[in-house]
């Protein structure tokens, strides 16, 4: 397993290694200029061109390159591994990165566990009920949550639980005065202000994980092996958790897996909406401020977090299905 994971990971590193330098060509010949922020009548003009000038603008296209990458001088790129200044935060862009993507994976993180959760407990429930009332409520809920766009469900909740109500707050990760409360507090104070995007993410997840867990369970309650627990007079439920949960389990496996990348994408429409302080918001701003250093890095992020989703889905399935051999 672990020598399985080893080279899976080794034979990534071109990948992202390629991905990465797709994003820095293409940003680079996409319209804009980041240095449009100091072009205005009120600064001197000559600003402009010597913030082009000391970040390396200027140059020849494969010279930037070529200094990203840190193979010309000063040899302090890619390779060093030294991602650069942000243009827009004057900070380095490690410790930009590696705040926001904790942000991300806390968000995300939690979404995924109610994703589960959620959909799996009441995609078996509906499989045991097919055809039946509570079958029907749970297919037509589902469907009414995974139509709905995430947007839609953000502004909604924002309308009603913080503008409405006023019962959990409307957008950041703290409140203004977080620093100030005991560890109790500020605990609460994160998870208010979690509650929302985690219900946009986590259900609108779920709905599309109820419907394949509960074809999945429908496929294998239907098993001969399953009819011969039954026939054996087996408790319903070893026959139900121990018997055919494991197997339903396969498929929705691979899917979790896959669907990583999606949750993420959802979550930057809901960091942006909720302002939350996470991947998806810095990259968005990275994007209309030109800040190439920042978007590269949150590229590479997003790459690796891709590639590490598909190799948890590999392991996940290897460790379900004892007849899965990695190699």
């Amino acid at each position: 397993m672990i020598g399985y994971a080893t080279k899976r990971l080794i034979g990534s590193v071109p990948l992202i290694f390629g991905l990465l330098t797709l994003t820095f060509f293409l940003i680079r010949l996409a319209p804009g200029d980041p240095t449009a922020m100091y072009i205005d009548p009120n600064i001197d003009p000559d600003a402009a061109d010597r913030m082009r000038e000391n970040l390396g603008l200027n140059d020849p296209l494969m010279v930037q390159y070529g200094k990203w990458l840190g193979v010309i001088p000063p040899f302090d790129g890619v390779f060093q591994g030294e991602f650069g200044i942000s243009f827009s935060k004057h900070r380095p862009v490690f410790d930009i990165v590696l705040e926001s993507t904790a942000n991300t994976l806390l968000l995300t993180g939690v979404a995924l566990l109610v994703d589960l959760l959620v959909g799996v407990l009441i995609g078996i429930i509906a499989a045991l009920n097919r055809e039946r009332k509570t079958d029907h409520i749970i297919t037509v809920g589902s469907l009414f949550f995974y139509s709905m766009p995430h947007f839609w469900l953000a502004l909604m909740l924002i309308l009603i639980f913080s503008l409405g109500l006023r019962w959990l707050p409307a957008s950041q990760m703290h409140g203004v005065n977080a620093d100030q409360l005991n560890t109790f507090g500020y605990i609460w104070d994160t998870i208010s202000h979690m509650i929302m995007p985690v219900f946009v993410l986590g259900i609108a997840s779920a709905a599309s994980t109820v419907r394949y867990m509960r074809s999945s369970m429908l496929e294998v309650i239907g098993q001969d092996y399953i009819r011969t627990a039954r026939a054996k007079g087996l408790d319903e439920k070893k026959v139900v958790y121990k018997h055919a949960f494991r197997n339903a389990l396969l498929p929705l496996i691979t899917i979790i897996g896959l669907s990583f990348p999606f949750l993420l994408s959802g979550a930057v429409i809901t960091e942006v909406i909720f302002a939350w302080p996470g991947m998806g918001r810095v990259t968005v701003d990275a994007i209309f401020a030109r800040d190439y250093p920042l978007i590269i890095a949150n590229t590479l992020v997003a790459g690796i977090m891709v590639i590490a989703g598909n190799l948890l889905a590999d392991v996940l399935y290897a460790w379900a299905d004892p007849r899965i051999k990695l190699q």
